[in-house]
């Protein structure tokens, strides 16, 4: 077994020296954690090796010392890295996923290019993916990757991570390409994200855009289950932990603290970007030191900010601001032997970055949007010499879990204000007590659990599909079901309607069966073998009129009335007069939610949603049955949610109770139960062992088999019968 982790960039460095190419690993968090799989299986990397050539000699000398590694290059046109990396991604996608709406661009030849990128990493991934392997892809850059794969190796084990917000559906939404960037991530087997909120908005894009069904954290499709999940990612803890002792960090402590003059140190460390919500900071520090003058002098804020994309025209303005604001705030405040801002505009090398950690009393982590933001748990790790504290927006993923922080709106200048002269008088006790218990779970939750995790769960989640396709009626489950069928001398076939033999519609009176499907029943009930029994939701009235004059027996709503020899016969010795507080609840549940309706039927009322938004329905079903509760169980009433309605009938009957009376009747030697809802479970519980239970739709562990789609249902029949 294989782990093959695509990435748009590989983990590398590499130099041009005198004519020739160096090489050198970076080991970034998501190297560190993919490097840390407690696994035995070789791990390959898929992905950009950072440097552009069109020398094919150059290319392949590369290629060659990348595969000495077990990684594979993808390289990119220079036209490919602006349109499908600058442009798609990062000025398409970050954007959107970070809710600056007014900075999406959109072109098409983004999206063409991105999509033509993502094939050539398809391309390079395919030779060698096997049954067996694990293939994770990572972030936003690769998100029509799953989908890619998928097609060509319909069996693969497939993961993706979303590392940046994934944003909300009414965001979402404005994306051109949103179904086929869906439809791209539904390749994998398990899609995961740093916080449940992400996962929230996620599945609530994909039943809104492609009218998918969701139950929870899962999402069913055709053949298998994709699971959605929280996985939030950590550091390297020991590493920074252990940092602040080495002796390269201990020496450039020294030396930042006579820089820095022995003042009260706030940190801010940031990538120069628009999501990073620098400048609010900045306004948040003026606004602190306008306020509070006794702090002149005593508090320095040590502002670090790594150059990124600043040739861009909205990073080089945002970068202009920066350098402004800072050039204000100290001619402003500066004195004598004091700057209020040490500003460094320069990546800092990892020593230099723990020394910094290590001598500031406050972090500042106040981004206006952050998929994590691993500086606030990389800051908590490294203080093991004097406690520090760490002020967090409410806005990033690590917020959380950090809940021992002080969680601020980085928006409101007057918070992060208050927030400074918060951690400016905190107890020393207490700081100690908040650090000690945010340590406790960084530490705890690391970056290797976090690969780890991610990894395990989708394996579980392989297992489970291989267990869902097993069950799919294929030409060789049908073959065994068939031949069970012809050597059966007496055969009980139990078929529910609405959703198995016909396709839901709009408006369910049209629902009518088809001259195919009567013909195919017909059939079926002309074998002197076969004992057909419709059981059903519907009432008997409908399913008189629909069929008449066929010889097939019926259940209506739920086993209450069925149908023996021609005759109907009712199970309920009295009739169900309906309490006026259940129906004016569900009358109001009516007038609250546009496009549901109420059915009565005789012995049952049923409220349908099947038109309505996902969101509504779903919250408005919830509040019925909860209203409901009490007058049903006053009446001895019981509530049955359905494929898209709410059922309010009396309890003793239902389809399973209905097949076990036929199964009390006689003999049989084989018994085919077939339905799509929750209510035809109740069949499929009460069936023999030798009894063939086939789940129409979703998955259903209390089903023996599976047919994905309505419409194969009737061709099974067929094929049966054959």
């Amino acid at each position: 077994m294989k782990i093959i982790i695509i990435a748009n960039r590989l983990p590398v460095r590499i130099e041009r020296k005198e004519g020739r190419f160096s090489i050198e690993r970076s080991e970034g968090g998501l190297a560190t954690g993919l490097g840390s799989l407690e696994t035995e299986a070789d791990k390959y990397w898929i992905g950009w090796p950072g440097i552009h050539t069109d020398d094919e000699l150059e290319k392949k000398e590369i290629t060659d010392k990348l595969h000495e590694l077990n990684f594979h290059p993808v390289f990119l046109s220079a036209e490919q890295i602006e349109n499908y990396y600058e442009g798609y991604s990062n000025s398409t996608i970050w954007p959107l996923c970070h809710y600056f709406f007014s900075y999406i661009e959109y072109r098409a030849d983004y999206w063409e290019t991105y999509q033509q990128v993502n094939s050539l990493f398809c391309n390079e991934a395919l030779p060698f993916i096997e049954s067996n392997d694990i293939v994770w892809v990572q972030d936003y850059q690769l998100m029509l990757l799953p989908g890619m794969i998928r097609e060509e190796k319909p069996n693969a084990s497939i993961g993706y991570f979303h590392h940046i917000p994934f944003p909300s559906y009414e965001l979402f939404r404005v994306l051109p390409e949103r179904e086929e960037v869906l439809e791209g991530l539904l390749g994998a087997d398990l899609i995961g994200f740093h916080t449940h909120d992400y996962m929230r908005h996620f599945i609530s894009a994909i039943y809104r855009v492609l009218d998918l069904n969701c139950s929870l954290d899962e999402i069913n499709l055709r053949d298998r289950i994709v699971h959605v999940d929280a996985f939030p990612m950590g550091i390297n803890y020991e590493l920074y932990h252990n940092a602040p002792t080495l002796p390269g960090v201990k020496e450039k402590a020294e030396m930042l603290k006579n820089k820095l003059g022995g003042k009260t140190v706030i940190l801010s460390v940031d990538r120069l970007d628009y999501s990073k919500g620098i400048l609010h900071r900045l306004n948040g520090f003026a606004q602190f030191l306008q306020n509070h003058p006794e702090y002149h002098e005593k508090v320095t804020l040590a502002m670090i900010v790594v150059p990124s994309r600043d040739t861009v025209d909205i990073y080089a303005d945002l970068k202009t601001r920066i350098d402004q604001t800072i050039g204000e705030i100290n001619g402003k405040y500066s004195r004598l032997g004091w700057t209020p801002i040490f500003y460094f505009y320069r990546s800092f090398a990892f020593e230099e970055l723990m020394a910094m950690y290590d001598i500031s009393d406050i972090a500042l982590v106040t981004p206006l949007r952050d998929g994590m933001n691993l500086v606030a748990k990389e800051y908590l790790a490294s203080k093991c010499n004097t406690p520090g504290v760490l002020i967090l927006s409410e806005m990033a993923g690590a917020a959380i879990e950090l809940q021992d922080a002080i969680i601020i709106n980085p928006n409101d200048t007057d918070q992060i204000e208050k927030a400074i002269l918060q951690a400016l008088n905190m107890p020393e006790e207490e700081k100690v007590k908040r650090l000690q218990k945010m340590q406790k779970r960084t530490s705890r939750e690391n970056v290797k659990k976090w690969a780890n995790d991610f990894v395990t769960e989708l394996r579980s989640i392989k297992t489970q599909n291989k267990e869902i396709l097993q069950k799919i009626v294929g030409k060789k489950q049908l073959t065994q079901i068939k031949s069970a069928y012809d050597e059966a001398s007496s055969r009980l076939l139990l078929l529910d309607y609405d959703g198995t033999l016909s396709a839901f519609v709009e408006n369910p009176e049209n629902a009518a069966p088809s001259e195919k499907l009567l013909e195919m029943l017909q059939s079926m009930a002309a074998d002197k073998k076969n004992k057909v029994v419709i059981n059903s939701g519907r009432n008997h009235q409908i399913l008189d009129k629909w069929f008449a004059g066929l010889n097939v027996d019926f259940a209506a709503e739920h086993g209450i009335f069925y149908k023996e020899n021609g005759k109907w016969h009712k199970n309920l010795l009295n009739d169900v007069v309906w309490d006026n507080e259940i129906m004016e609840i569900i009358q109001h549940t009516i007038d609250k939610t546009p496009r549901s309706y109420l059915e009565q039927k005789d012995a049952s009322l049923v409220w349908h949603y099947r038109k309505v938004d996902v969101w509504l329905a779903e919250l408005r079903a919830q509040q019925l049955i909860h209203a409901l509760i009490g007058p049903c169980s006053r009446l001895n009433l019981q509530i049955v949610p359905g494929n898209k309605i709410v059922e309010i009938k009396p309890p003793d009957f239902n389809k399973g109770s209905e097949t076990l009376r036929r199964l009390e009747q006689q003999n049989y030697d084989f018994v085919l139960a077939i339905g799509d809802d929750t209510t035809d479970e109740d069949m499929f519980r009460v069936l023999p062992p030798s009894g063939i239970s086939i789940k129409v739709g979703n998955f259903s562990p209390a089903a023996k088999y599976r047919i994905p789609l309505q419409s194969s249902v009737i061709p099974f029949l067929s094929n049966l019968i054959k």
